[in-house]
């Protein structure tokens, strides 16, 4: 299959125009076969593509060449609901894109007291992928609760435990801090139930006064202080879409 499209544009001008650097350095790039269209490694620097079908990736990322797809970071606060517009005019993630012309959809849920890392975007296909149980991506939450944690706990979670909508278990379990009364805990799952987090914690005897998701996927909340929000592009957002199969 021949990718080259006589109508199109360079494509180390695409590349460049994507944020990969100057065009002789793209060039570089493709010279060194470190870019695919629509599947196929392209070394030729006469090829010319159309931005807006193509389906390149550099290093096996998925580059985004639409500049109308948007996805954000927010920090999510605690009393905001996971919704775009609250029936019941509670706070809601709105007010933190009101200034965005894009129409955005948040990519699942987080509930109202739980704070931290909540993704907003326009890729229809991207918020789908993410929300669909069978790409699964891991999520991870630190979360502080009652009590001191024993040290066999996260065998225990690996393992698995039975909830009553069916068992769960975790991909990672580690114990921050702890105190005779207390303990500071991390917790990565790819599960997405309800309240899953808390629900899991408070089975083993640990109730949670306090929840951050702090990762979904490659996409980390770093030091993003709640209420604030930042872009996901480059090779974080390849990361991202490729985590997904895009």
């Amino acid at each position: 299959m021949n990718v080259h499209d006589p109508a199109g544009v360079r494509l180390q001008k695409v590349l460049a125009a994507a944020g990969f650097g100057s065009r002789r350095a793209c060039e570089a790039i493709i010279d060194a076969g470190r870019v695919s269209v629509d599947g196929q490694q392209v070394r030729e620097l006469g090829t010319r593509v159309d931005p807006r079908t193509a389906v390149i990736h550099v290093d096996g990322l998925r580059v985004q060449l639409d500049d109308s797809v948007v996805t954000i970071a927010l920090h999510k606060p605690a009393g905001v609901y996971s919704t775009m517009a609250d029936e019941q005019g509670r706070p809601d993630l709105s007010a933190y894109v009101a200034d965005r012309p894009e129409r955005l959809f948040h990519v699942g849920r987080l509930d109202a007291e739980t704070e931290g890392l909540i993704l907003l975007t326009n890729d229809g296909e991207l918020a789908h992928r993410l929300t669909h149980p069978s790409y699964e991506v891991a999520k991870t939450y630190v979360a502080n609760v009652e009590g001191r944690v024993a040290k066999g706990l996260g065998r225990e979670l690996a393992r698995g435990i039975e909830l009553d909508d069916g068992p769960v278990a975790v991909d990672r379990f580690t114990v921050l801090e702890t105190t005779p009364n207390a303990s500071l805990v991390e917790v990565t799952l790819h599960e997405g139930r309800n309240h899953i987090v808390r629900r899991l914690l408070e089975e083993v005897g640990h109730p949670v006064t306090r929840l951050v998701r702090t990762s979904i996927g490659p996409i980390r909340l770093g030091h993003l202080k709640p209420g604030r929000t930042r872009a996901v592009e480059g090779t974080e957002l390849g990361r991202l879409m490729s985590a997904v199969g895009l």
